[in-house]
C-alpha cells in the first residue's frame, strides 16, 4: 500500500518549480485506486486511440495533457470556486488498455471505472479518442440512464463504420442510448458542424429525441441562450459532460485527429461550462487531443483548461451533496 498522500491540492509553484518533478494531472498526487479511499474526485488517463477513423494519435492525450497541466493553481478567477478546498483530488493514473483490440480495451476501462465508482469517486477524464466514454458509462450510469451535455463538430450517433465495426469514435452515444446508458431526451449536442457521409447521418439521434444545436444555431442564438437551452434539456437528474476539442474551432485546437472549421471558440466554450453550474454532475471527460498534430502543446493546454472548469463544477456538486 502506497502512503497517503499530506495533501489532495497541487504542488505550489513556489514550492517546485512548474517544469519541475514528475508530471500528473494539475500537479496533483498521484494516488493508486486501491488506495484512494479518501478521494471524491479521480482525474484519469485513457491513453487510447483505437477507435480513431481519420488521425490517429489519441493515445498520446492523456500524457501531453499531464505535461501541460503545470499551469493549473487552486481557484477560478471568473468563478471563484477552489475546487481542492471543496474535496480531495487526485491523478489515479492510466486506465489499461490494448492497442490491438477495442473490444477488450472497452472491458479494461470499464472494469477499472466500476472499481472507481464503487469507490464513491467521481471520475474526470481525458483521453483518448471520444469511444473512451463509452466504457466510462458503462460503470457509471448502469443503475440509471444519464441525461448529457456534449460538446463536439460530430454527433458521433452513427451506426457501423467500415461494414459492421459497431465501435469506433463516431458511434459511442448511439451504443450508448441504445444500451440504457444514456437518456436521450436529456443529451445536447453543441457545435455540431462539418460535411456528412449521407443526408440521413442526423436523422436517428434527431428521431431519439436528442437536442442538436448545430453551429449556424449556435451562432445566432448566441452564447447565453444555448446555456439556457442545455439546462433546460438536462433538468435535473444526473449529467455528464462531455468535451470533444474539436467542438472548437482548429485555430484554438489545431491537434485533433478530424477537425472542423467554423468551430466554437475557447472563451464560449468556458463560458458555456461554466454556465452548467449548478448541475447535478456525476462525471466528465475531455477528448481527442491528438499531439503529434500540435507538438506547440496548446491543444493540450486547451484542453487541461476545460478539465478545471469541469472540475470546479464537480467539486461544487461533490460538496453540495455532502451537506
Amino acid at each position: 500500500m502506497s502512503p497517503k498522500p499530506e495533501s489532495y491540492k497541487p504542488i505550489p509553484g513556489d514550492e517546485l518549480p512548474r517544469f519541475a518533478g514528475i508530471a500528473t494531472f494539475m500537479r496533483l498526487p498521484y494516488v493508486a485506486p486501491a488506495d484512494a479511499d479518501e478521494v471524491d474526485i479521480g482525474l484519469i488517463g485513457v491513453p487510447w486511440d483505437g477507435g480513431t477513423t481519420n488521425r490517429a494519435g489519441a493515445r498520446h492525450g492523456p500524457r501531453q495533457i499531464r505535461d501541460l497541466s503545470t499551469m493549473a493553481r487552486n481557484a477560478h478567477h471568473a468563478t471563484g470556486i477552489m475546487p481542492f478546498e471543496l474535496c480531495n483530488c487526485a491523478d489515479l493514473g492510466d486506465t489499461p488498455v490494448n492497442p490491438v483490440d477495442i473490444e477488450d480495451t472497452l472491458g479494461r476501462v470499464e472494469k477499472f471505472y466500476t472499481g472507481v465508482v464503487r469507490q464513491g469517486i467521481v471520475p474526470l477524464t481525458a483521453g483518448g479518442d471520444h469511444l473512451i466514454t463509452l466504457p466510462v458509462m458503462r460503470a457509471l450510469c448502469r443503475e440509471a440512464p444519464a441525461g448529457m451535455v456534449h460538446f463536439d463538430a460530430h454527433t458521433d450517433t452513427l451506426d457501423r463504420y467500415f461494414g459492421e465495426s459497431k465501435y469506433s469514435h463516431g458511434t459511442p452515444f448511439r451504443r450508448a442510448i441504445e444500451e440504457g446508458l444514456l437518456d436521450p431526451k436529456r443529451i445536447v449536442q453543441i457545435g455540431i458542424r462539418g460535411a456528412l457521409y449521407s443526408d440521413r447521418d442526423k436523422d436517428w439521434g434527431l428521431e431519439q429525441g436528442i437536442r442538436v444545436i448545430e453551429i449556424e444555431e449556435y451562432n445566432d442564438l448566441g452564447v447565453d441562450a444555448v446555456i439556457a437551452e442545455a439546462r433546460r434539456v438536462v433538468g435535473d437528474g444526473k449529467t455528464y459532460v462531455s468535451f470533444d476539442v474539436d467542438a472548437l474551432d482548429p485555430v484554438y485546437a489545431p491537434g485533433t485527429g478530424t477537425p472542423e472549421i467554423g468551430g466554437i471558440t475557447t472563451y464560449d466554450a468556458q463560458k458555456m461550462i461554466r454556465g452548467l453550474r449548478g448541475l447535478d454532475l456525476v462525471g466528465g471527460d475531455v477528448v481527442e487531443v491528438s499531439p503529434p498534430f500540435d507538438p506547440s502543446g496548446n491543444t493540450a493546454l486547451v484542453a487541461v483548461t476545460m478539465m478545471f472548469e469541469i472540475l470546479c463544477l464537480l467539486a461544487e456538486t461533490v460538496d453540495r451533496q455532502r451537506t
